[in-house]
């Protein structure tokens, strides 16, 4: 199993709001929005030569608004490893509508990790 890219993930109940800021604040260009019965759920966002997604969450707790996301090339091995090391699982991997297969962890201090990679088609 090997990571192939990362991200961070703001979670928030307002992503219109929190989308219109970065793009005013520092610049962010928009290049990836999926949507769910016409609202937008997540949307990826270029800042600078990183990538910053944000995802709708209904009720986000306070201190957990951010997650990070990991590509690798084997996300049943990545959760593996990421259990055997410690992690907690949250949501075992599964095939999601978007074409990836994604698992949800948290780590030893409780940060969400998404692990994800493509479907084959």
């Amino acid at each position: 199993m090997t990571v192939t890219s990362l991200f961070p993930v703001l979670r928030t109940a307002d992503l219109p709001r929190l989308r219109g800021f970065y793009e005013a604040a520092l610049g962010a260009e928009l290049t990836y929005c999926y949507d769910q019965d016409g609202i937008d759920v997540y949307v990826s966002l270029a800042v600078g030569g990183g990538s910053l997604g944000i995802g709708f969450e209904a009720d986000v707790p306070r201190g957990e608004a951010i997650a990070v996301w990991f590509y690798s090339d084997d996300v049943d091995a990545a959760y593996g490893s990421a259990l055997a090391a410690g992690a907690a699982s949250v949501l075992p991997p599964e095939d999601m509508p978007w074409g990836e297969r994604v698992a949800q962890v948290r780590d030893p201090d409780g940060n969400l990790l998404y692990l994800a990679t493509a479907t084959p088609s």
